[in-house]
This record gives structure tokens, C-alpha cells and sequence, in this order.
């Protein structure tokens, strides 16, 4: 690819997961379209993620891609949750076998898009000097993808090595007799810690606040058992495509106060053994929405994680008491809770004894000096929102995507905003992407965006923008659903905690995921695309005057992904 052209038709922003399946779209209809990444090389998320431990919480063979038979049939997952390296080498393995890669440029950060209203166009001004054109423009950029470190005093003083998880180095970090110290103990530093506490000298784990974690129950997929899963592809995706979350996982249908303890006790027993989500998404959907049956789930939890840790005080501070169990994502983990039976591996509560700042030689807290060679950050993510508002994005009137969203984002199904035209986020705040399988709810709204394309191509339109009446309805409806969430009250990104971002504070909810389950996203924005794209307005460089969506002709005729 000639990387001076200076316009196109299309201009996707991201070359993960979501970023590479658009593009194949993209090429397979011919429009003259690029694909933009930071990142020296495609991946994403698994491109950046290589900290020991970094793997699937999905089945493998239900987080790749499901558009090609050739390549289900030519792809062998070997673990049941393939970790990162593997993960890599399959989205290149994908990008290589379409040929993909020519319409990417990487080590390419966006700055800012503005919207050009008097052209009809979108400006783009990349890190490197150059300026770009483009009628559309599709964010495709993770939305975990900027991390947050805390701001600790004196880290610059610190002469070891320190990172975030998330920028993990590229080549091998020699651990062996090191001492290492882990700030935060959520869903990757869960990961890290029971990968690495074997390895290091000493370990030390800087805890605020304990998460739920259950056994990921991993294990290698053979020969055999590819063959047979390849021969059930299509039963396999039509039940990620009928589940709530895309998994494989369904709910136990019966009511939690239909059944005895002894019978509820049987299940969550069966379940802590099953590998993968099956403990929180097998299970009966009360322990979603009723405090009775959360709280005695969630006991049932503790008590398996007390039968795990050897010394009871530090079992105790390792059970959550402000949150109950799958009221937020669940981290999976392996040999975690051991970790913490091992002589070289302790658990600081710096809730008791906070972090004062970052010495020389470590880290300072209200009681004493412990002196580290690595400090790891496993802090989390300006999560779902972040990657959209770290980008100048500039709308009509100049209208800046961040002001819009101080309080939390307002979305037209998650995948458009109205005072954007003719800007697309497949897998947006407020869609059903965040809070699904994740390539299930990818390939849901990378789909749904292109057939809009394809509609206003065929149509000639060129600038498509939601109604702030349907905008607003929607944001309605996506904050009604968590009301009946005990999620609603947790702190997690899924509400939009981050004490690490200003304005991010417990209390300051922000709703940023799509509780209803895929099937209704999927229902509704089909039923939106079948009425003409209703709640969209289209208009074209030869028409004066806007045309409403259901008012064009051929508005029918419609898509199902």
C-alpha cells in the first residue's frame, strides 16, 4: 500500500480483532479503504497483552472468527484458553491468509478526527505529521486498550524496572530470583500472579480491594477432539448466537428458590469443576438480580477460596465484601489462590497500609520500605469510553466527543452519535460488544455497519447521522436495564469505575454496556436496519435537504447477522 495516499473512502482505526474483520469486509466490496494502528503491528489487544499468564476467558474455538468455513476447517486451536502468543499468531495467520496486511499502517496514532461540514469529510492528523481524508471513518479501537497507572510520587525515581501489564515488554523480563512486586489484584494481575509466582524470588502483591476469580480449568485440545469440534462449528456458533453473553454457557432455567440447597450446592459444585465461565453463566440468573441469592452464592465462593488458602487471615482478604460474586466480569484464574501458600509470595492490604510513594529501591507504604527489582502495574483501563475520548474527535460545530461524554456517553445502538456523521463504532459504548464473547459481538456490529454502508452506497448517500430523539432513547433504555443489575452498584468498568481517572469515582455511574443479552441487541438493531435504518437520517452532496431513513425508497429490505 502506497502509505502517502492521502484519502479514502474509509478509514478504520484499530487492526485488532474488530479492525481486521472490517477491513476483510471492506476489501471483499472493493471500497478503497485503510486501516490505521498505533501499534507497530496488527493484534490489538493480543498484540499488546504479553505478560505471563495473558490468555482466553472464552473458549478458543468460540472467540475465533466464525465468516469462514476454510478457515475453521484449517485452524487447530491446542488449549481449551489459548494464551497470547498463540492468539497473535492467529489473527496474523488470518490477516496473511485474506491478505490483509497491505491495507494496514501501523505506527500510525491518530491524534485527532474533525468533520470537515463544508466538504462533507473527515480530517484526520496522525502523530507523524501527516493529514488525512476520509468520507467515513470506523473506530474500531478496543475498549480496553488504555491503561491506567496509578499516579504514585517519585516513580521517576524508582531505578528498577517498572510497566503496566499492558505494556509489557516485548522481549523475555528475567524474573528468576527477582523480587517483584504486583499493585492490584484484578483480572490480569490474577492471571499474573499465579504465572509467575513460581518463577520469582520474592513476590509481593499490593492489594485495595480483593474480585471473585474461579478456576479457569484449562487443558490442551487434541487432534481428536478438534476434528470433532470442527464438525460442530455451526452448532457451536448458532449457541454463542442464542446465549445471553455468546458463550456456550446457558442459564440454569430453573428458579434459585425452586430447588433445594442441596440440589443448588450439587450445581455449584459440578460448576467451580466446569472450565471457563460455566460458574457464572450456568448458573441460575437470580444471582444476577437478587440480593438473597447473590449473597449465598457468593458465600458458597468464599468458602471454596477458604478451603484453597492455607492461612485463614490471608483467605479472609482475599474475599471481596463490597461486591457480590458475577455482579461483575469474573476473572478466571489458575494456581492463583495457591499462590499465596508459598513462602515467597505475601499480600500487602493497602487499605491498612496505603502506598506512600516509589523509592530508589521500591515502594513506601504508611509502615515500612520493601525494596523491589520490578514493579508490575496492574491497574486497569480508562475502560470502553477512553480509547473514543483519547482521540480528538471533533463533530458538527466543532462538538468534541469527550465534552459530549463528560457524564457518560449517549450512543444510537452503540454504534453511532448524533452530532457525528458518518462515524461508525462496530463495538461502541452502549452496544452489545462489551458485554458479550467479544467476536461474536464484533462480528454482530462489524456486520451491521457495513450493510449500512452498503445501503447508503446503493443509494448514494454520503452522510448518515442519528436522530437525538432515537440517540436518546436509546441511552434511556441502556441505563433502565441496569436497574435491575445488582451490577448497577458495583465497582467495575462496567459501570465506569476507575479511581485512577478524575470524575471516574464510585457513585458517578456511567452506563456503558448493553444488559439485555445479545439475542435482543442482535433483534433490535436487525429491526432497525428493517425498517429503513428508522432513527437515522441520510443525505447526499446533490439533495439540499435531509431525507429521513424510512422514507427512502427500498428501505425493506434488511440484514441479519
Amino acid at each position: 500500500m502506497n502509505d502517502r495516499k492521502s484519502h479514502y473512502e474509509v478509514v478504520v482505526i484499530g487492526a485488532g480483532v474488530a479492525g481486521i474483520y472490517q477491513i476483510k469486509l471492506l476489501a471483499d466490496l472493493g471500497v478503497d479503504a485503510t486501516v490505521l494502528d498505533a501499534a507497530g503491528d496488527l493484534g490489538g489487544t493480543w498484540y499488546w497483552n504479553r505478560y505471563p499468564g495473558a490468555r482466553f476467558d472464552s473458549e478458543s474455538y468460540t472467540y475465533g472468527f466464525s465468516f469462514s468455513k476454510e478457515l475453521l476447517n484449517e485452524w487447530h486451536w491446542k488449549e481449551r484458553f489459548s494464551g497470547q502468543p498463540e492468539n497473535l499468531r492467529y489473527l496474523n495467520f488470518v490477516a496473511d491468509k485474506f491478505d490483509l496486511r497491505k491495507y494496514m499502517q501501523f505506527n500510525c496514532k491518530v491524534d485527532a478526527a474533525h468533520f470537515d461540514q463544508a466538504n462533507g469529510l473527515w480530517r484526520l492528523t496522525i502523530d507523524d505529521g501527516r493529514q488525512l481524508t476520509c468520507r467515513f471513518v470506523i473506530l474500531t479501537v478496543g475498549l480496553l486498550s488504555v491503561p491506567t497507572p496509578p499516579q504514585l510520587k517519585g516513580m521517576e525515581t524508582f531505578k528498577g524496572r517498572s510497566f503496566h501489564t499492558y505494556y509489557w515488554p516485548h522481549e523475555p523480563v528475567e524474573m528468576a530470583g527477582k523480587k517483584v512486586a504486583v499493585i492490584g489484584t484484578g483480572a490480569t494481575a490474577i492471571q499474573v500472579i499465579g504465572a509467575i509466582a513460581d518463577e520469582v524470588g520474592e513476590l509481593t502483591v499490593f492489594q485495595r480491594r480483593p474480585n471473585w476469580a474461579a478456576p479457569l480449568n484449562n487443558g490442551p485440545i487434541s487432534d481428536a477432539e478438534m476434528a470433532d469440534i470442527r464438525s460442530r462449528y455451526d452448532e457451536i456458533f448458532a449457541t454463542c448466537a442464542r446465549t445471553p453473553g455468546g458463550f456456550e454457557h446457558e442459564p440454569d432455567r430453573r428458579g434459585f428458590y425452586e430447588v433445594s440447597r442441596e440440589e443448588r450446592l450439587s450445581l455449584w459444585n459440578r460448576l467451580y469443576d466446569t472450565p471457563g465461565f460455566a460458574i457464572w453463566l450456568r448458573n441460575f440468573r437470580e444471582i444476577f438480580t437478587d440480593e438473597e441469592a447473590n449473597a449465598e452464592f457468593s458465600e458458597y465462593v468464599a468458602d471454596r477460596i477458604r478451603l484453597r488458602v492455607k492461612d485463614p487471615a490471608v483467605a479472609e482478604k482475599l474475599v471481596p465484601r463490597d461486591h457480590g460474586f458475577g455482579v461483575q466480569r469474573v476473572p478466571m484464574e489458575t494456581r492463583y489462590f495457591e499462590a499465596y501458600n508459598r513462602d515467597n509470595v505475601r499480600l500487602v492490604d493497602i487499605t491498612e497500609t496505603p502506598i506512600e510513594r516509589a523509592t530508589e529501591t521500591g515502594l513506601r507504604t504508611t509502615e515500612r520500605d520493601y525494596d523491589f527489582d520490578i514493579i508490575v502495574f496492574a491497574t486497569g483501563f480508562d475502560a470502553i469510553t477512553g480509547p473514543f475520548e483519547h482521540i480528538d474527535i471533533q463533530g458538527v460545530g466543532g462538538l468534541k466527543l469527550r465534552d459530549k461524554w463528560s457524564e457518560g456517553p449517549s450512543t444510537f445502538l452503540g454504534m453511532l452519535v448524533n452530532g457525528f456523521p458518518d462515524l461508525f463504532m462496530p463495538a461502541g459504548p452502549q452496544s452489545g460488544s462489551a458485554s458479550t464473547n467479544y467476536p461474536r459481538g464484533i462480528e454482530t456490529g462489524v456486520g451491521w455497519c457495513t450493510e449500512l454502508l452498503k445501503y447508503m452506497w446503493a443509494l448514494g448517500y454520503t452522510r448518515a447521522e442519528p436522530t437525538l430523539e432515537a440517540e436518546q432513547r436509546w441511552t434511556a433504555h441502556v441505563t433502565k436495564m441496569y436497574s435491575t443489575m445488582l451490577m448497577r452498584k458495583a465497582k467495575s468498568w462496567f459501570t465506569g469505575y476507575n479511581s485512577n481517572i478524575p470524575g471516574h469515582e464510585h457513585g458517578k455511574t456511567r452506563y456503558l454496556v448493553y444488559n439485555g443479552g445479545a439475542p435482543k441487541y442482535v433483534s433490535r438493531i436487525n429491526e432497525v436496519a428493517a425498517k429503513g435504518y428508522e432513527g437515522i437520517v441520510f443525505s447526499s452532496g446533490s439533495l439540499s435537504s435531509a431525507v429521513r431513513a424510512d422514507e427512502a425508497v427500498g428501505a425493506g429490505e434488511k440484514t441479519s447477522h
